[in-house]
């Protein structure tokens, strides 16, 4: 165990949580109906990964595997590239293609995962 045991995902995913009880939340899980599995690693892709569950059927996020079944997707990512794409900094396509993301599971579901779920940073 690391002293530094907190990901900079773990802020994201939160306002994630809080964003999905607002109304624009959950016009999001009303439109997406599908369940995310996100694996997070510090440094690389497969190693000290921590999972979250994106529900958008039920309009949740929580820490670990998702455990009612399979996931409708799975995404792995570096914590920085996480970061980076929930800044909207990265375009997903792209890091997929260059092997920033990872994807297991349903390609159209993974294509179906709502940019706007991450809710924009309030202006300074």
């Amino acid at each position: 165990m690391g002293s530094n045991d907190e990901l900079k995902s773990d802020a994201f995913l939160e306002q994630m949580k809080q964003h999905l009880t607002t109304d624009a939340g959950k016009a999001i899980v009303k439109k997406t109906g599908l369940v995310y599995q996100m694996n997070i690693a510090p440094k690389k892709i497969g190693f000290n990964e921590v999972s979250f569950t994106i529900d958008l059927k039920k309009g949740e996020v929580k820490k670990g595997a998702y455990e009612e079944g399979k996931a409708d997707a799975v995404f792995s990512f570096k914590d920085d590239d996480f970061v980076k794409l929930a800044l909207g900094k990265m375009n997903p396509q792209i890091a997929f293609m260059r092997g920033a993301i990872k994807i297991k599971g349903s390609m159209s579901a993974a294509y179906k995962f709502p940019s706007d779920i991450f809710p924009k940073p309030s202006e300074m």
